[in-house]
């Protein structure tokens, strides 16, 4: 399916799972990748939940096989609008578990706090997958602070580079020579070989303008503050101790400004969990997903605390 949005960006979205089900659960994948990074998630959420659950995943702009995008328009603040779009479009009611990875997650946090009306009305649950609300305040690469400030004004020199070259995609042979490095990078102790193919050939669907482009917004976001605004969603977060690009720093502070966040470290997992680690995140997924699906939702759980707090209130004289 596709969806086209006001400035003619056409989004790449995959839907299962009835319109009517109970939760939407909407998958949000990381910088240079695509919806495939999921598959693992929607095939345990299908055998598990079936119809009581409609899976959503779509391709971010310049990403995957979705269309590209202006170097103007490579921004967290813009994903957090195509997200309103996508949650409006395929899951029109009821309530939604958003479930995000490294990019993906800073997109949800960016949706919560650019549209916080439309957030609170329909989100009822959270799943931060090897991500951060600080930026690259926390990313050192696994190495000292020195070498890494070397390598983050390399990479953001690069990235600088990369968004001026427009809707070109990175070279496959060039790329097949980066795997030991794309391994290095994003995975920890272990990693399958189809795991690697398929990150590569994810970071091959991306232009090089969403690859540089995305940086500079990805690395100084902060929104700490936003997610302390949430109350009482049920959530959930999830990091690899060999994390280099989002390590446990960044998950424990999510935690703090959530406490409703349930925390796991995942030991010797690095930055592709949903890949290194699928039944943990599976678990995480499903623990959130079993606490709507057995409650009022979190937006109906809002407003009746609402209603109760007003009620409270004593009467002011006029």
């Amino acid at each position: 399916m596709e969806l086209r949005l006001p400035d003619d960006v056409r989004l790449h979205v995959t839907a299962t799972g009835p319109v009517d089900a109970e939760v939407t659960v909407v998958l949000l994948h990381g910088w240079t990748l695509d919806g495939r990074s999921w598959h693992r998630q929607i095939a345990d959420l299908r055998e598990h939940f079936g119809d009581r659950v409609r899976v959503i995943a779509y391709d971010a702009r310049g990403h995957g096989r979705s269309s590209c995008l202006t170097l103007r328009d490579a921004t967290l603040a813009q994903l957090g609008d195509d997200l309103a779009a996508v949650v409006d479009e395929f899951a029109p009611s009821g309530p939604v578990v958003l479930v995000g990875h490294s990019m993906g997650g800073m997109t949800v946090m960016e949706y919560a706090h650019r549209h916080p009306d439309r957030f609170a009305a329909r989100t009822a649950g959270l799943v931060f997958v090897s991500t951060t609300a600080e930026g690259h305040a926390h990313t050192v690469y696994g190495l000292s602070p020195r070498i890494a400030r070397l390598i983050r004004l390399a990479e953001t020199t690069g990235a600088g580079v990369l968004a001026r070259c427009g809707g070109w995609r990175p070279p496959r042979a060039l790329l097949r020579a980066l795997r030991p490095s794309i391994r290095w990078m994003l995975f920890g102790d272990r990693c399958d070989p189809a795991d690697i193919r398929l990150v590569t050939s994810a970071v091959a669907r991306a232009t090089l303008r969403s690859i540089g482009g995305f940086r500079a917004s990805i690395g100084t976001q902060h929104r700490l503050d936003t997610l302390a605004a949430l109350g009482g969603l049920p959530a959930a977060a999830l990091v690899g101790d060999r994390d280099r690009l989002t390590p446990p720093p960044c998950a424990e502070s999510i935690a703090a400004a959530l406490p409703t966040t349930e925390l796991t470290v995942c030991p010797g997992a690095g930055h592709m969990l949903m890949m290194e680690r699928p039944d943990e995140v599976n678990t995480a997924v499903a623990g959130v997903l079993r606490r709507v699906l057995a409650g009022p939702s979190a937006p109906d759980r809002r407003k009746a605390k609402a209603r109760q707090t007003a009620k409270a209130r004593p009467a002011v004289a006029a």
